[in-house]
């Protein structure tokens, strides 16, 4: 399989470099569990929004730190090991970065099961465990590749990666500080602000708390009318919800409008397939895509329809398909709305939508304990 090339492969390839006199693309193309960990370091890249997910990191993270602590890289006599003892190993995950609230599946089974999603044809598995003695292992095969030993290149490698979360979240809340102290300094600066957050290049994460602001404030100053009957109607302001965090497993439904039962997704990307899998997940009710682009609406749509002809042929279900879109919000058209929210006076509703939504997202008040935690006590 090629290799997934991201923010972070090429700080993967330096580290590399560093323990193989300059051979670090042949060991991550030779080495199956780097090309595992390449792929899960991928939420490295800022840009991303995939949300940071270290169980899987921390189950190979602990067992290699287990085999270098044994002295194994050095003697060979790993085979001879009794193996590390689940208490032990569990305990190390939770006092590592963002570990505290993890739990046994990844060491049990998790890792070993996405391992072999990724890499079906391998006969090694990363986890080697004793069930009558509930005892652990790191598949040395794995981590000795063209005679190099890797173990202590993977530690480097995942703390690298910790690394770069952490800087990204600092990132984030200096991004969260700026809006408080924007919203109290300077109502102008604040909608300048903001509308630097709709950016191709932007964090996703931030895009869509900022998109779901703006479009909750747009959509509040509009009114529908419903009842049982013409006489008895109800007058009804549109509510936007957001279902939950951004990496949320919700079937492409990133927000929900109330009453009309209108479906939102967000998306980086022009992705077809992505699209048509979410419209499947909920029967293809009508989802309105809020993408992440200065494109025309007419391009895109292009786009998606030419990704569906290739992929299905028959007219009737690409027609399908495209039907169940029932309309494109891109970076232009965000612009224009949020620009009809602040003619309507409701600038000020925005800013506070996000730094709520922000709060909440990243669950500040926990991470920053973590962060305190990181500081104190280093790897």
């Amino acid at each position: 399989m090629s290799i997934l090339r991201h923010g972070f492969t090429d700080k993967i390839i330096e580290i590399l470099d560093r323990c193989s006199n300059g051979n670090g693309e042949c060991l991550l193309s030779s080495s199956l569990i780097l090309q595992y960990i390449n792929i899960k370091t991928k939420a490295a890249n800022r840009g991303s929004k995939s949300r940071a997910s270290f169980a899987n990191h921390y189950a190979i993270y602990v067992l290699i730190e287990d085999y270098i602590n044994g002295g194994f890289q050095e003697d060979g006599s790993y085979s001879e090991y009794d193996g590390a003892k689940f208490s032990d190993l569990f305990r190390r995950q939770r006092e590592l970065p963002f570990g505290n609230k993890l739990q046994n599946h990844a060491l049990n089974h998790r890792l070993n099961e996405e391992f072999k999603k990724y890499f079906p044809n391998c006969e090694n598995l990363p986890v080697i465990r004793d069930a009558e003695s509930n005892r652990y292992w790191i598949n040395e095969q794995l981590i000795v590749v063209n005679g190099i030993n890797l173990s202590k290149a993977i530690i480097e490698i995942i703390e690298a990666y910790i690394k770069a979360r952490k800087n990204a979240f600092t990132e984030f809340m200096a991004y969260c500080q700026e809006i408080l102290y924007i919203q109290e300094e300077s109502p102008e600066k604040a909608i300048k602000f903001i509308k630097g957050l709709f950016r191709p290049n932007v964090d996703a994460r931030v895009f869509e708390i900022a998109s779901f602001s703006v479009l909750k404030q747009h959509y509040a100053d509009q009114r529908v009318y419903w009842g049982w009957s013409p006489e008895e109607l109800t007058e009804e302001s549109l509510v936007l919800y957001k279902t939950g965090r951004t990496n949320a497993n919700d079937g492409g439904i990133d927000f929900v409008m109330k009453p009309l039962g209108r479906f939102f997704q967000v998306t980086e990307t022009i992705d077809a397939e992505k699209y048509f899998l979410d419209i499947d997940k909920v029967q293809r009710y009508p989802i309105t895509l809020v993408v992440k682009t200065n494109e025309v609406k007419d391009e895109i749509t292009k786009k998606i329809a030419r990704q569906a002809k290739a992929k299905y042929q028959i007219k009737a279900i690409v027609k399908k398909y495209i039907e169940s879109v029932e309309e494109i919000i891109n970076i232009p058209r965000l612009m224009e709305i949020f620009e009809q929210v602040l003619e309507a006076g409701n600038g000020t509703n925005v800013v506070e939508e996000i730094v709520i939504q922000s709060r909440v997202e990243f669950n500040v008040e926990a991470e920053e304990q973590d962060f305190i935690t990181f500081e104190k006590e280093k790897i």
